[in-house]
């Protein structure tokens, strides 16, 4: 087995290559306030004309205008301490810096003020030396060059704000045609575009924009939380706690005897839960953490007398097996406290382990933590398995916050998604991989194949109620979004948890100590079958395009009906109380 199988093993790519990773490119050089402002008509239309107008604007001439007011080289050596990091972004008012090699010319990374406040709160919290934190190359901490997202000059204002919103980054490089980074763009820069010097200074402006909103009262205080809060900050002290149901269904086709195959050990998608008590840095006891996951196996592996099961399978069962050891470990070592580990740092040790056992073959993974004394859900993702959340939210809060077509009175429910994962993808239904040849790849090697701690790593706030469905690319690629939310409803109205879409009356049957958990742990299971189902229905569908032959043909590729696949799915019911609570009992 040679390294250059990794070209042809990886799912097929279909289309032209990425457009938004970097790859090493050149570098080119007070008085009381008075009553709240009243804005008049004319001013708000003349505003949202503006907005209007702004949105249209080319992000060249965002760089050209800042360019000729001021010019801060907006770049790092990757060799210079973070305390040099910290003076560059502070004097030359940065909000991120290209980090570049040692000749000074080719970029080798981005680091960002965020990156700065985060290395010094985890150095802190570790109980790092100060000195030693502040003497760390910054090469150490910054977002290597093959994640920097980045647009392109002839992009427009409106491309880039709504592509900083949905990944959730500050600035963006600007890359040129000629592989050249011209600048760096900040939400503050589209603001400033269009606003001469004099209307951002002088007399005159300061009357009229800003004199009227400086200072605060010295009886200023800040506002209770709103209703709709109310009852879910009140639950903040307790713990959470999680209810999980699995269910994995193999590609139909492959049993090979023209009837449909529903043996999940022919499945090359592999998954794993595991609860865990572990020492708890912050709280100095052992504490309960739910971990699992899912693994795509790739089925081309097969091609070449690999089974593409044993890598997905291998890399699951690891990551099982060094919590355990890690459970084992703090029983034995309990006054030897320490940070919970982390799901990056859980598949990047059963990487690890699957390499050491030379386990050919590669597979996408997603692994997340639950934390219930936080409500916290932390989990890393590499490649196109993906979690979303789905909760009830009051729709008159719903309502700004997504533009339902559907009228207000007419709405059966308000289960919203709240969250969806990012995914990583080389190219159309060419997903990045873990992955292993049997050899270590060549220094500059281009490959599907990255490493653990270039996965998606992010965090979600969970509050109890919330449905979180974590899946192999199976589930997503047959059935959209919307379908899921529809049959996570159609299970809680099934089962009481959810009556008439009254969430109100949900949290007086948790006020009264009602929580529901022993269905929830009883059920949980059906539903996540009842998904598995549903892809595997979809995918035989002929004339009905799923959401991969939608997606097939907004790239140029004639796909019709659903893909066939294998399919992995995790449901987690985030509920109040422990299933095993005699209070919770059925007639208590």
């Amino acid at each position: 087995m040679t390294i250059s199988l990794i070209r042809h093993v990886c799912r097929r790519a279909f289309v032209r290559p990425p457009v938004r990773l970097l790859s090493s490119v050149p570098l080119r050089p007070p008085e009381e306030p008075q009553l709240p402002i009243q804005l008049s008509q004319q001013d708000v239309q003349k505003e949202e004309s503006n907005r209007q107008r702004l949105r249209d604007v080319k992000i060249a001439d965002v760089l050209k205008a800042k360019h000729s007011y001021r010019w801060v080289h907006p770049v790092i050596p990757q060799n210079a301490p973070v305390q040099q990091a910290i003076e560059t972004a502070i004097e030359g008012g940065l909000s991120a810096m290209m980090v570049l090699q040692e000749d000074k010319q080719h970029v080798v990374g981005l680091i960002t003020s965020r990156d700065l406040l985060r290395i010094l709160a985890s150095g802190f919290k570790e109980g790092r030396d100060p000195a030693d934190l502040l003497a760390s190359p910054v090469v150490d901490y910054m977002t290597p060059i093959s994640q920097v997202i980045y647009a392109r000059p002839e992009e427009t204002v409106g491309m880039c704000r709504t592509l900083m919103a949905k990944l959730g980054i500050k600035c963006l490089p600007i890359l040129s045609s000629k592989g050249q980074v011209e600048g760096l763009i900040t939400a503050r820069d589209m603001s400033d575009y269009g606003l001469s010097a004099k209307e951002k200074g002088g007399k005159e402006a300061y009357l009229k924009d800003v004199s009227e909103r400086v200072g605060l009262s010295s009886n200023t205080s800040m506002a209770e939380p709103p209703a709709f809060m109310r009852a879910h900050l009140g639950m903040e002290r307790s713990p959470l706690f999680v209810n999980i149901g699995s269910a994995t269904l193999p590609h139909p086709f492959k049993g090979g005897k023209g009837e449909l195959c529903n043996d999940p050990d022919l499945s090359e998608d592999a998954s794993f839960v595991t609860t865990v008590r572990l020492a708890d840095s912050k709280e100095k006891t052992l504490q309960r953490f739910t971990y699992f996951g899912v693994a795509d196996g790739v089925g081309s592996w097969r091609e070449y007398g690999v089974d593409p099961r044993l890598f997905s399978r291998r890399l699951m069962m690891e990551c099982s097996n060094i919590l355990e050891e890690a459970c084992q470990n703090g029983r034995e070592e309990a006054l030897q406290f320490r940070q919970v580990v982390s799901p990056a740092t859980v598949m990047a040790q059963a990487y690890d382990r699957v390499k050491a056992d030379n386990i050919i073959g590669s597979s996408t993974a997603c692994i997340a933590l639950f934390d219930s004394l936080r409500h916290q859900l932390h989990f890393s993702n590499l490649g196109d398995c993906g979690i979303i959340v789905l909760r009830h939210i009051d729709s008159d809060v719903a309502g700004s916050l997504k533009r339902d077509k559907t009228p207000r009175a007419e709405r059966t429910s308000d289960l919203r998604v709240a969250f969806v994962s990012q995914q990583q993808l080389k190219s159309f239904n060419h997903p990045y991989q873990l992955g292993w040849t049997g050899e270590a790849l060549k220094e500059g090697e281009s490959s599907s194949f990255k490493m653990p701690n270039e996965s998606c790593t992010s965090s979600i706030h969970l509050r109890r109620g919330d449905i979180i469905i974590m899946a192999t690319d199976g589930l997503f690629d047959n059935v959209e979004i919307d379908d899921i939310c529809s049959m996570a409803l159609e299970w809680e109205q099934k089962h009481g948890f959810m009556r008439g879409g009254d969430i109100a009356a949900r949290e007086r049957r948790w006020s009264m100590g009602n929580s529901l958990a022993h269905i929830s742990y009883d059920t949980v299971q059906e539903l996540a079958e009842a998904l598995c189902t549903r892809a595997r229905e979809n995918s035989l569908l002929k004339h009905v395009d799923s959401p991969f032959a939608i997606l097939a043909k907004e790239n140029d590729i004639m796909w019709s009906g659903g893909m066939p696949d294998d399919c992995a799915v995790h449901v987690v019911h985030v509920v109040g109380r422990d299933p095993n609570d005699i209070m919770d009992a059925p007639n208590k």
